[in-house]
Formats: structure tokens, C-alpha cells, sequence
């Protein structure tokens, strides 16, 4: 999936502030989902959609990771779910989250369209809570 937002998104370097806020978004992604995840943002080598995969690929747990790319300068925004992700994760949850990444980007706010996508991909990504029965 390639979508590309209207309206460029602001590149530029991440102050300590805002690598911080997305860190600390990324580890509660991770304790709710239980699942990697990894933000890269800058220039794709090639196309956008076989580079990510190609990040993807090179994570320490490709089948639990999930992989947000971010190009500014080519207005491009990737996704790459591993196998086990998928299991909890549509391609409709998927595309809502980056829906709602773009809505952000579209208005220059980067690190909260990030923000927004992790925690929207970690809730969907959650495996439903079971209950069980104790037989009693």
C-alpha cells in the first residue's frame, strides 16, 4: 500500500523531545500489542514499499514486528506487518492508522501522526482477552 498525502510532510531531524515522545509511544505499542515495532523516517533507497519490506526484513523478529516508514521527501508512508501481526491485524486497521497518519502529516505534525498510528496499530494489534473457565 502507497498512499501519499496531499500535502508534503515536514522533514527534518527529530529534537530530543519528540525522539523521546515517539520511544515512549513505541514501548507502550509494544506492552499492549506484544508485538515489535520500528519507525524509520527519512529517504527510501528505490521504491518506498520494497525498501520497507526490505527493513522489515532485517528486524530481529520479522514475523512479530511492524514497520512504520515514513519518506518526506517522497510523500510516501509504509506499513509491513509480519505474519504473526497479521493474525490480529486487517489490512483495515491497518489502513485506518494510516489514515490517520496522513490526516496528521497533512498538517505538519509528524511526531503526533506517529503517535497516533502506533497506538492505533498497537490497540488493533492487541490478541483479544480471553476468559476462561475454571470448570468449578
Amino acid at each position: 500500500m502507497t498512499p501519499r498525502p496531499e500535502v508534503p510532510v515536514a522533514a527534518g531531524e527529530f529534537s530530543s523531545g519528540e525522539r523521546h515522545e515517539i520511544d515512549r509511544a513505541i514501548r507502550a505499542a509494544e506492552q499492549a500489542s506484544r508485538f515489535e515495532f520500528s519507525v524509520y523516517v527519512g529517504r527510501a533507497e528505490g521504491e518506498s514499499q520494497a525498501f520497507a519490506r526490505r527493513l522489515h526484513a532485517s528486524l530481529v523478529a520479522p514475523p512479530r514486528s511492524i514497520l512504520i516508514l515514513v519518506d518526506p521527501v517522497a510523500r510516501s508512508l509504509e506499513v509491513v506487518t509480519g505474519a504473526d501481526v497479521r493474525r490480529n491485524l486487517s489490512d483495515r486497521e491497518v489502513e485506518l492508522a494510516v489514515l490517520e497518519m496522513q490526516s496528521a502529516f497533512a498538517e505538519a505534525d509528524l511526531v503526533g501522526g506517529l503517535k497516533r498510528g502506533i497506538s492505533m496499530l498497537a490497540e488493533h494489534a492487541r490478541a483479544p482477552e480471553t476468559l476462561h473457565d475454571s470448570g468449578g
